[in-house]
């Protein structure tokens, strides 16, 4: 009877929680700010087919360039001439009558696990890590070549090209999938007039050289949280932040007050977006011993799930959390974008929406969590197996770029350990911003704790 007592208790691992006893004193809950409803089927619509980039490449250009680099195939379901276009780009009218192909917001949200496409997923495949002003040059000689200046095309066309030219060579990141939303927001304000949103050659605010990686968060996350982004700056009116996309090409504020009036459909869209069931079986016994491990150790940060649900938005102070602080501090740091957007149209104008830095970030619901590798701010880290043991986080790793991407063991993307950076599919943590420091509350963890806690994990 007492071997049998002492081997019994021997089978049960100690919870002991990986959470600091002092992190009551490094978070800032942020409140939920009231939100504009909508209509959710008229927002899916004007998603998928909508003119909120009004400008692009004519149909025939795009057919014969951009289109032969792209898988055709029809994931997001789309009918009349978007039929046989790539889901990252929308056909439609011009105002002038000129059919034009325009990038959409499925550049970024949108993606594929374990080869299915998920809408609304963080685009892990994206490739920022060429200057894109080279192939603008390039279009542009098309056009004019088949067309002339002026003409109708031109002009359906000049205004992408003008962003491009601005841009391209502004958002060149260090490997695939790292995303610079962040920079991309900054360089196209200080070319808008804050007050009209007209175009403006000079910049109006200086614009600095570092391009600071960010990983995209899934869209179904959006309805649970009280800011958009990882940093906290989002906040306010979410369909007002969502559209300003659109000064991409957009005219001035009055084509942006009915781009406005359409997001809040958008909005309304994006949160009736559930998130994806993991798609193989799972371990209840394991999944439950799992649950025990998060409530003790994540739902503090994380919220709960299930009966029980329950989510704060909250900022996690740098000192606790020790992830890579660039993405954070080069927020905190632009001060005249923060009074550009804060003084601007979007943030005076009616349903007004605000930057507001923090000195952290944003602890995401977990919902879906299982299909949003990578992980952290900055997608520094592959899988949920690396999230909760930092001592076995790679330095160098890659993908293959395939949709087929996904590993069930780790929970995340399939990767491969490298010595140093081989190609732009290399992931360096040694860079700035690139860092996959931090977030240690799972190192106190035996590697079969963590292998319950990452199997209850995929039920979220």
């Amino acid at each position: 009877m007492v071997l049998f007592f002492l081997f019994s208790c021997g089978g049960e691992e100690e919870l002991v929680s990986g959470i600091p006893a002092n992190l009551g004193d490094h978070i800032t809950v942020i409140s939920d700010f009231s939100q504009r409803t909508g209509d959710a089927d008229a927002g899916k619509e004007y998603l998928l087919t909508g003119d909120y980039i009004k400008s692009g490449v004519p149909r025939s250009t795009f057919d014969n360039t951009i289109a032969l680099t792209t898988n055709a195939q029809n994931v997001l379901n789309r009918s009349g001439i978007n039929e046989d276009v790539y889901f990252e780009y929308t056909a439609l009218m011009h105002p002038n009558g000129v059919e034009v192909v325009s990038p959409n917001c499925f550049q970024c949200h949108g993606g594929y696990v374990d080869g299915d496409f998920i809408l609304g997923l963080g685009n892990s495949l994206q490739d920022f890590t060429a200057d894109q002003s080279g192939f603008g040059t390039l279009l542009d000689g098309i056009v004019e070549s088949n067309y002339g200046i002026p003409s109708l095309e031109w002009d359906a066309y000049y205004p992408f090209s003008r962003s491009v030219a601005t841009t391209g060579s502004q958002l060149i990141t260090e490997s695939v999938g790292a995303n610079p939303a962040d920079k991309l927001a900054l360089v196209l304000a200080a070319h808008r007039d804050k007050d009209d949103l007209t175009w403006r050659d000079v910049p109006g605010i200086s614009i600095p050289d570092e391009v600071v990686p960010a990983d995209v968060p899934a869209w179904w996350l959006l309805k649970k949280k009280s800011v958009m982004f990882s940093t906290g700056i989002g906040r306010g009116d979410f369909a007002k932040m969502m559209m300003a996309s659109s000064i991409l090409t957009l005219e001035d504020t009055t084509e942006a007050r009915i781009i406005d009036d359409r997001f809040v459909d958008v909005k309304e869209f994006i949160n009736s977006i559930e998130a994806p069931a993991y798609p193989q079986s799972i371990d209840i016994v394991r999944a439950g011993r799992g649950e025990e491990l998060f409530k003790i150790n994540c739902a503090a940060c994380h919220g709960t799930y299930g009966d029980d649900a329950s989510y704060q938005t909250i900022l996690v102070d740098h000192e606790i959390l020790g992830t890579d602080p660039l993405l954070a501090n080069s927020n905190y740091a632009y001060d005249e974008f923060e009074e550009w957007f804060n003084t601007s149209w979007f943030g005076t104008d009616r349903y007004a929406a605000a930057i507001v830095p923090g000195d952290g970030y944003i602890a995401q619901p977990l919902d879906g969590v299982w299909a949003t590798a990578p992980y952290f701010h900055n997608g520094s880290v592959p899988t949920l197996e690396d999230v909760l043991n930092s001592w076995a986080r790679p330095t160098y790793w890659s993908v293959t770029g395939s949709q087929n991407n996904y590993d069930h063991s780790k929970a995340g993307l399939d990767y491969t350990t490298q010595e140093s950076k081989i190609n732009k599919f290399t992931y360096d943590t040694t860079l700035p911003g690139y860092g996959n420091m931090g977030h240690e509350f799972g190192d106190h963890l035996s590697d079969t704790q963590r292998l319950d806690l990452i199997e209850y994990l995929k039920s979220l």
